[in-house]
């Protein structure tokens, strides 16, 4: 395990050392609450690097909004150039729930516009926390939003190594049961190509490098971490592991259980429409959330499914 460790040209001044010591005694003791007091430009954010490097735990630093969590996490960055320092905020630039209207007969359709580069930023922090243990999140208020489930994450992560005997077609379903997606033409975040016997992932968390995985038979004979813009080598990996490329992906078994559930609350809803003379919203909601489900069935999510 990789410790933290602060590099910078200054040293604790004044009382911030003071500070430091006790900050870290109270983590350290199991302190839930603490506060640091201090004026703007007095040095708080360092003085909680320097807690940080002393206690050396995994950390989760929570800011108002995304702005200042994206000033936090540049200024983390400086202080901790050789640890991992991940940004986590809400990824929607836009978001709308749907809406209905009985007497209009309006459905309003749930819209959103999701940042794909924060998407990226999202997918590096929780990589980073299954990989390693010296990693600062800092996060908005968002980041206490729903995920999904962090066991059903880890479950659905898988290892390749070379030398080891696949099912080629079991492991390209495996790929999509993780929410990539197939694409020969073009390289994308969350994809993957098959040329002959070379596999090609372009894991969630990065716009920059790509796996090619190059079979013999069905034994993996290489495995090489590629330069997505050049296509040049700039690495052999002996083992690699696959995160999936969404949040909100769950197991089979858990999906089985949602849809039955959801079936029976609509059954619900359906007879209480009835008993209300209110068919328009009955047919409305059996409409909507037949649809929801056959896209859940079909392939595995359906818009919005994390709320």
């Amino acid at each position: 395990m990789a410790d933290f460790k602060v590099v910078s040209p200054f040293e604790p001044m004044g009382d911030q050392q003071q500070a430091i010591d006790e900050l870290s005694d109270g983590i350290l003791s199991g302190m839930r609450c603490q506060t640091l007091l201090g004026a703007t430009g007095s040095g708080k954010t360092y003085t909680i690097a320097k807690t940080i490097e002393k206690v050396n735990k995994p950390t989760l630093v929570i800011a108002h909004n995304k702005t200042l969590a994206a000033q936090l996490c540049s200024e983390f960055k400086e202080f901790f150039p050789n640890n991992a320092v991940e940004y986590f905020v809400s990824y929607y630039d836009y978001y709308q729930p749907e809406a209905y209207i009985p007497n209009t007969d309006t459905y309003i359709e749930k819209d959103a516009s999701i940042n794909d580069e924060i998407d990226k930023l999202r997918h590096s922090a929780t990589s980073a926390l299954f990989e390693r243990r010296d990693v600062i999140i800092v996060a908005s208020v968002s980041c206490i939003y729903g995920l999904g489930d962090p066991e059903d994450y880890k479950n659905l992560m898988f290892s390749i190594r070379t030398g080891t005997e696949y099912d080629r077609d079991a492991l390209l379903m495996k790929l999509v049961e993780i929410r990539y997606e197939r694409n020969d033409i073009s390289r994308e975040r969350g994809t993957f190509s098959v040329r002959g016997d070379v596999l090609e992932i372009y894991p969630a968390n990065t716009n920059e490098k790509a796996i090619r995985v190059e079979f013999f038979g069905d034994e993996v004979d290489r495995i090489c971490e590629i330069d997505i813009t050049t296509g040049e080598v700039v690495g052999f990996r002996r083992h690699v592991v696959i995160f999936p490329a969404s949040h909100y992906g769950t197991t089979k078994e858990k999906m089985a259980v949602a849809i039955k559930n959801i079936e029976a609350e609509l059954e619900e809803r359906i007879q209480y429409f009835k008993e209300n003379d209110k068919l328009l919203e009955m047919q409305r909601i059996t409409q909507r959330t037949n649809y929801d489900l056959e896209m859940m069935q079909e392939v595995g999510f359906c818009q919005g499914i994390e709320n």
